[in-house]
């Protein structure tokens, strides 16, 4: 093909980590749609796109809403009702919904009663803990199995690599009042954080700052079918999958990936804190320690657009209801990181 190189090598693997049994029972992967715009990333903010599932049915009205297709979308969700010409021109921020007011906030809640429900791809996300020296980034994903290698495989092959975080989302779908391209956005569902951040908890939030919540994981493919197959599985149904995960793990990274900038594999690597020498494996981090160094190891002469990619998502939604200390306590810090929030794609 014209034009392929890593970025579509990595699409495909992306498609074939989403692979899926349908209402048949009968392996499949999702098509791609417009793949051409999915460009892989260790660093992502609102306002860049990342690539999603969804059912069929919404883009093809005949079709089995059992089967999926992958799509690149913009993170910041635009509702189908917005009337001015410019997207951008939006007045609020619309990364994340928290789940206790998707169904009342009008930006949400009439695609989301119209079955607009996505999973939104990540090999994981980060979150920084407030400290007296600054924010310390962590990097937090579903475990992995010891196997997990990066290693091309034929197409149809069972895919052995790393398992992707799955989160609820919601999409809409904005045509410009004057005509032209649709655009397809999408939020990020937010939840109160696990105890399984607990890392995260022995210092007090500031008083009068909000504390946010955590993506809403869809952890096994059961969920994942429930939340994509609007069509056999109502609403009210589907918002009983929103719910905390203490499924995760996590180890810090560098303050490398503060800046919006820097996207290279550094900014996934686990560190040791107050260290700066090489990284001791523990249990939450040796999975990408041997990703890493596999990666490298096998082709010394690769060059960093070679490398495992990661779709990492920054999750930034601040909460003004207040919730339990012991849990949430700096989960988040403040609200996210400035940069992020500045960034355009």
């Amino acid at each position: 093909v014209s034009g392929a190189g890593p970025a579509f090598r990595a699409a495909d693997n992306l498609r074939r980590a989403c692979a899926y049994r349908d209402r048949r029972g009968r392996h499949r992967q999702p098509e791609w749609v417009r793949q051409e715009r999915y460009q892989p990333s260790y660093n992502k903010g609102p306002q860049s796109s990342g690539p999603v599932l969804l059912s069929r049915r919404h883009l093809h009205q005949d079709a089995d809403s059992s089967e999926r297709v992958l799509m690149d979308m913009r993170w910041g969700l635009v509702p189908s009702w917005f009337k001015q010409d410019n997207p951008s021109k939006l007045q609020f921020n619309t990364s994340n919904c928290r789940s206790d007011t998707m169904l009342s906030k009008s930006s949400y809640k009439g695609a989301l009663l119209k079955g607009k429900r996505c999973v939104v791809l990540a090999d994981g996300f980060y979150e920084w803990q407030q400290q007296s020296g600054g924010k310390q980034p962590y990097f937090i994903y579903f475990p992995q199995t010891k196997d997990a290698t990066d290693k091309e495989t034929e197409g149809d092959e069972e895919w052995k690599g790393w398992r992707l975080l799955t989160m609820a989302g919601i999409f809409d779908c904005w045509e410009p009042p004057g005509g032209g391209e649709m655009l397809y956005t999408y939020t990020i569902i937010t939840v109160d954080a696990s105890k399984d951040v607990s890392f995260i908890h022995h210092r007090q939030v500031r008083a009068g700052k909000g504390v946010a919540g955590m993506p809403a994981i869809l952890d096994g493919d059961e969920a994942i079918r429930k939340w994509l197959d609007f069509a056999e599985v109502p609403t009210q149904e589907a918002v009983k999958l929103i719910q905390p995960t203490e499924n995760i793990v996590f180890h810090p990274v560098s303050t490398f990936v503060n800046n919006i900038r820097n996207n290279t594999p550094e900014c996934v690597a686990p560190i040791e804190l107050g260290v700066r020498k090489e990284v001791k494996a523990t249990p939450s981090n040796k999975g990408m320690l041997g990703w890493l160094k596999k990666s490298q190891e096998s082709s010394p002469q690769k060059k960093e657009n070679d490398l495992p990619k990661w779709t990492s998502e920054f999750i930034q939604s601040p909460s003004p209801k207040k919730t339990s200390a012991d849990v949430l306590q700096q989960w988040l810090g403040k609200q996210g990181q400035p940069a992020a929030k500045k960034h355009k794609a």
